[in-house]
């Protein structure tokens, strides 16, 4: 089911892990940010938007995880935008021979059966430091950044005062370190990916998550704040007060909590990587 979070600007979510699909209205149809994670998931979005009479003619990708980077024939063979280092990371994972089944073996069991792998990864990376969509619609600006994930970026739909935020902002995820890979800081990247997005937050009246529901009004720079607050806790070795994580958690939620038990071990094995303290 579609809900209109602004004009033009329509919300389809999914059952299992909240994932929101962004429907921006255009002059010729619609583009799609982050198309869903089932078949049968996008395909009723497909059919949702035939019934209004609005074509798919374009897709986004705001970061390289699998469930932001799937597509269904349904949807239409129309060019599937990323920043170039999506893309690239795309690329190179279905460069290797096995790629299918590595990606299979990333997906949740509940939907691994439902979850079609033909057209993932299929992105068209924009040249470094492209601003706006390149289509025929209101002006999206891309506001790249390196927080979460290699190539991620969020959406500002000006005209709308809509921010796609990408795996960013939620109210059940706690804010997802990128994964500690070569020389990286992710603590860092993350606190410089909060700081771009609270520079259009003046800008903004709807903010829509990766995962979880819409923010409005207030709510957006609420959001800025507790995500920073968590990484500072995380980067202080304190125990964040974070109504994501344990006794607070939404039931059904509670395993955000060894998510952040996680993290909490990586940043402290980078911050003492010999163990002495």
């Amino acid at each position: 089911m579609l809900e209109r979070v602004a004009d033009g600007v329509l919300v389809h979510q999914s059952e299992l892990l909240r994932n929101n699909t962004i429907v921006v209205q255009g002059e010729d149809g619609v583009l799609l940010v982050d198309a869903g994670i089932t078949g049968g998931e996008m395909v009723c979005l497909a059919n949702d938007l035939r019934e209004l009479g609005q074509p798919v003619v374009a897709g986004f990708s705001t970061h390289p995880d699998w469930d932001h980077v799937l597509w269904h024939a349904e949807l239409g063979d129309v060019p599937r935008y990323g920043t170039a280092r999506c893309a690239a990371d795309m690329r190179d994972l279905r460069s290797d021979a096995d790629w299918k089944a590595r990606a299979a073996e990333g997906l949740p069991p509940e939907i691994a059966g439902e979850t079609p792998l033909d057209l993932f990864g299929l992105i068209t990376g924009l040249p470094a430091g492209t601003a706006r969509i390149p289509w025929n619609g209101p002006e999206i600006r891309i506001i790249e950044h390196p927080a979460h994930s290699p190539g991620h970026a969020a959406l500002l739909i000006v005209e709308r005062g809509v921010l796609a935020a990408g795996d960013m902002l939620s109210d059940v995820f706690v804010p997802m370190l990128d994964n500690f890979k070569s020389t990286n800081d992710p603590v860092e990247e993350y606190l410089v990916g909060l700081r771009l997005l609270e520079e259009v937050a003046d800008d903004v009246a709807v903010v829509v998550p990766g995962h979880g529901s819409v923010g409005r009004g207030d709510q957006v720079r609420a959001r800025i704040e507790q995500d920073r607050a968590y990484v500072h806790a995380l980067r202080d070795a304190r125990t964040p007060d974070d109504p994501r994580i344990g006794s607070s958690a939404e039931p059904g939620w509670e395993w955000v909590s060894d998510i952040h038990e996680g993290q909490a071990r990586s940043v402290a094995a980078r911050e003492d990587p010999a163990g002495k303290n």
